[in-house]
């Protein structure tokens, strides 16, 4: 049927970037309101919905070397970066409403409840949207492997990395005009030609559970209604 979902649960991989705007820095409310609205057309055709987003938007782990931070203090700050995000995000569909549960790998009990696998399973059984915020909750793992980690132990069917790019290429198209785009890609061919679109625990964790990646331009209005409902967009990349 036109408009079904093509999946039963997704896993929504956000960078925080997107969040930020044209500013490139913190949260952009336009920009957040953009991103609820398109996680609520998907939401509205009954797919689960589990999201992972990233802090880049606020705090980035490794630029604290800069300044004397060690690199895993700077994580765990990269990591309270990703709870700002997740509850900018929660507020923000609740608003228009989505049910939906922060869950952290940190625990912060006044503002979250802790990621318990499970629970993260049974609130997305009951129709709620699972923000699955703090990474791993371990230093030196970034968010795209923490997407990968949470897809897996949810039994998601697929993962979905919204980016500002429209797929993959084998080199940066805002870099080289000629860049080529993959309709589909092997994770083996990805790791080999470095392609970074993820980190390569993250490619090999997928790889491992024979779990395909969707990576797409979620900038553009309804295109992850389109990726939900099993239009051809982006990149799948796959065993």
């Amino acid at each position: 049927m036109a408009g079904s979902p093509a999946y039963k649960r997704v896993l929504l991989k956000i960078s925080g970037e997107v969040l930020a705007g044209a500013e490139g820095f913190g949260i952009d409310p336009n920009q957040l309101r953009f991103v609820s609205n398109e996680i609520k057309s998907a939401f509205d055709l009954g797919v689960q919905i589990g999201i992972v987003i990233g802090g880049g938007n606020i705090y980035r782990g490794l630029s604290g070397a800069n300044v004397g931070i060690s690199r895993a203090t700077g994580d765990y700050m990269g990591m309270l970066a990703t709870v700002i995000n997740s509850l900018a995000l929660q507020s923000n569909l609740e608003r228009i409403g989505v049910h939906t549960r922060v869950l952290t790998a940190l625990r912060i009990d006044a503002v979250a409840e802790p990621y318990i696998r499970r629970r993260a399973i049974r609130h997305m059984e009951k129709g709620r949207a699972v923000i699955m915020a703090s990474g791993t909750g371990n230093p030196y793992f970034t968010t795209d492997t923490a997407a990968a980690l949470r897809g897996v132990e949810t039994k998601v069917d697929v993962i979905l990395k919204g980016t500002k790019v429209d797929g993959v290429y084998d080199s940066d198209p805002m870099v080289n005009s000629s860049a080529v785009k993959f309709d589909t890609i092997t994770y083996d061919k990805a790791i080999n030609h470095d392609l970074r679109v993820m980190d390569q625990t993250a490619f090999t964790l997928c790889r491992e559970n024979d779990m395909s990646v969707i990576v797409f331009k979620l900038t553009d209005q309804g295109n992850l209604r389109k990726v939900v409902i099993g239009d051809k967009i982006g990149t799948t990349i796959s065993v």
